[in-house]
């Protein structure tokens, strides 16, 4: 797993002296990670995992008001019979200085470093801000 993710992104990354080899690399990653504290922010914000349900604008507002950036959220779309979808990826992008910026791809210009922070991997869509929210506690 750690060689797919250097061989897919840290050998872009490496370009810079500071995230130059594969522990610089995964240093930092680790590093920005305990910075980030998403779960610590949105527990402070009285969003946590459970089988609550939250406004996906709640979850939204709250990173963004922690961050002062707009992260990327991806969700699993309800199931059959079922109304509220699961958050399933959330993204917090930062420029080539690790300066944290808005998730959105500027015309003209590279993406962004993005730090992901995935609960699960398939059928992964933008989420829906008028749906119910589920935000599960497997963190992987």
């Amino acid at each position: 797993y750690r060689k797919h993710e250097w061989d897919k992104h840290g050998t872009c990354a490496a370009t810079l002296e500071v995230l130059n080899s594969q522990k610089k690399y995964f240093g930092k990653a680790l590093e920005l990670y305990q910075h980030i504290d998403l779960n610590g922010h949105l527990l402070k914000a009285g969003i946590k995992p459970s089988s609550s349900y939250y406004k996906m604008t709640a979850i939204k507002e709250a990173l963004k008001g922690f961050y002062g950036v707009t992260p990327k959220i991806q969700c699993l779309p309800p199931e059959e019979g079922e109304k509220a979808q699961t958050i399933g990826q959330i993204e917090i992008c930062f420029t080539r200085e690790l300066e944290l910026v808005n998730c959105v791809e500027p015309e003209g210009e590279s993406n962004p470093i993005q730090a992901h922070f995935k609960f699960g991997t398939s059928e992964l869509s933008v989420c829906n801000d008028s749906l119910p929210t589920y935000y599960p506690s497997e963190l992987q």
